[in-house]
């Protein structure tokens, strides 16, 4: 299992530039960029271009809803050229709270838009043309890129039903708030019977942690700087099923043996990536990710 980095997006583009290339040195596979109403992360990473050199860069996610997929595919293919074909496209519909409140736009039957979307999305990826004529979107043409390579396609997934989607049509997951019980027994079942008789698919396995003294207050903290993902059904549904009262329960916070054997169990649960979301103040924050780090290496 490799290791992956979340970095926070929320400051001036040259310092999230210079956060990736951090990650790069110290060792992890790959550098994340979420999309949560700062920078677009496909532009950010395509402005990293040609630095922070043997890390892997990718979008965790980039919402599909307010984009036609054609339109995703040529800036994702624009950010892959840019990049030197370093870019994993991570996807998802977000949350029918924010698409219908930041957006105005409808929220009906998710799984149908996102089925559609992939419809297109892998054969325009790929250098072919897509002509779908869905009942959530339609989509006639192709993206001419020369030089850029398909990029790898994750699913944001947590409901059995977009797992399956992620392992029969696209090539890996993305999920969050889950614990190594969960990802052993629900997401990666579903997501490799699904993915039979193709490439084995990437589960990359979001995790919020801190290296930490106080492991009761950086949950606290979590709940109390998440707590609006405890309101989204997607999530909500996902932390139940787990048996657990919410995200911040989730969280893998205590000393360097505590974090050592998360790494462990989520390993041993078939995650092919874990995504280290370092959480808690920021000097917990840099102590996780160095330590993190040298799990990696």
């Amino acid at each position: 299992m490799q290791i992956g980095l979340w970095i926070d997006e929320f400051r001036p583009l040259p310092e999230v530039v210079e956060a990736i290339e951090k990650a790069a040195a110290a060792g992890f596979a790959r550098a994340w960029i979420g999309e949560r109403g700062g920078w677009d992360p496909l532009t950010v990473l395509a402005a990293v271009g040609d630095r922070a050199p043997g890390i892997g860069l990718g979008t965790a996610v980039t919402t599909t809803v307010p984009r036609h997929p054609l339109t995703l595919a040529a800036q994702a293919l624009t950010t892959q050229a840019a990049v030197g074909n370093r870019l994993t496209l991570g996807i998802g519909p977000s949350h029918g709270p924010l698409v219908e409140g930041r957006y105005g736009l409808p929220w009906d039957r998710p799984g149908r838009h996102v089925r559609e979307y992939v419809d297109v999305l892998v054969p325009v990826l790929a250098g072919r043309e897509a002509e779908v004529h869905g009942e959530a979107l339609t989509a006639v043409g192709g993206v001419t890129a020369p030089g850029a390579t398909p990029p790898p396609l994750l699913l944001a997934a947590h409901g059995p039903r977009m797992l399956r989607l992620a392992g029969a049509r696209a090539d890996g997951v993305l999920t969050t708030w889950t614990t190594p019980r969960a990802v052993g027994e629900e997401v990666v079942p579903a997501v490799t019977t699904a993915a039979a008789g193709r490439p084995a698919p990437q589960v990359v396995a979001g995790v919020v942690a801190s290296l930490t003294a106080d492991p009761d207050g950086t949950r606290s903290w979590v709940a109390e700087t998440f707590a609006p993902a405890d309101g989204l059904p997607s999530y909500r549904d996902s932390v139940r099923r787990q048996g657990l009262g919410g995200v911040a329960d989730t969280v893998i916070a205590g000393d360097e043996g505590t974090l050592e054997a998360a790494v462990r169990a989520f390993a041993d649960a078939g995650a092919t990536e874990l995504q280290l979301i370092p959480a808690g103040p920021p000097a917990d924050r840099e102590r996780t990710i160095a330590f993190v780090a040298s799990l990696a290496r």
